[in-house]
């Protein structure tokens, strides 16, 4: 079989429009092209964290008067949202669009990195949105250490990409695993620190609720918020440590996956 000889910088940008092009028409397949249409890439979860905001100030959710609910709720389920809606929308994500395997230049990879990249985008601009209007309505307070909370936002990024891609592989084998992560994802919820933050558990609990990585990452996001105001427990070697042995276990995973699939 003839080798390719397309160099690598054009290479990348075929990949780079073969993407973009899967990504307009997720866009058009899930939200339309009339009403909102695009909009509801960011109004829908914004929708999701003003209810979760909404209920949590009514409960008063938070161990501590001087942090504001909005900000906990925000920085709470913002980052629950991108990791379980990237999972959620990687699940037997090949089999409706198994025909544009049929092009050469579309790869299994990019049907994943497109359903990604509209979910990371989503729920970023909700995220930002949200937190410049409360900060302008006065709600909340500004962040404190903007860097912070913008590395701990990638770090959630790139644990969502990783997850989103194991799942997606793992569902190409067997549509139980879809099932099985919805209970998971429920499970995982109340324990991704979304809902409380490290150092308000008792102290043998601790270190093993930072064994998952999206609770370094929220925890990293409220000490960006709220600076002195929270004393945040985080490891940022293992996060990096966990974001790369998720994203090669995704890669390998669709891997193996892409060599299964036939085009129809």
């Amino acid at each position: 079989m003839a080798l390719h000889n397309t160099p690598l910088l054009r290479s990348l940008a075929i990949q780079r429009r073969v993407v973009g092009a899967l990504l307009m028409r997720e866009i058009i397949t899930r939200y339309g092209r009339h009403n909102l249409g695009f909009l509801w890439v960011f109004f829908e979860p914004m929708m999701f964290t003003l209810g979760v905001t909404s209920l949590w100030s009514i409960l008063k959710v938070t161990h501590n008067a001087s942090v504001s609910i909005a900000a906990f709720a925000i920085t709470g389920y913002s980052s629950v949202l991108m990791w379980r809606n990237c999972a959620g929308r990687c699940a037997l994500a090949i089999q409706p669009n198994q025909a544009l395997l049929y092009h050469r230049n579309v790869r299994v990879l990019d049907l994943f990195l497109a359903r990604l990249l509209l979910e990371i985008t989503g729920a970023t601009m909700s995220f930002a949105f949200l937190t410049i209007l409360f900060v302008i309505l006065g709600v909340m307070n500004p962040p404190q250490d903007i860097a912070m909370v913008l590395f701990a936002w990638m770090h959630l990024a790139v644990f969502a990409i990783g997850l989103g891609l194991i799942i997606g592989g793992l569902t190409e084998r067997s549509e139980t695993v879809e099932r099985v992560w919805h209970t998971i994802a429920y499970l995982l919820f109340p324990l991704s620190g979304a809902v409380f933050m490290v150092d308000w558990l008792p102290e043998k609990y601790q270190k093993v609720v930072l064994l998952l990585p999206m609770v370094n990452g929220t925890e990293m996001l409220r000490g960006g918020f709220f600076g002195a105001l929270v004393k945040p427990h985080y490891n940022v070697g293992y996060m990096i440590v966990a974001d790369l042995v998720l994203l090669f276990a995704g890669l390998s995973f669709v891997r193996d996956t892409s060599m299964r699939v036939e085009p129809e």
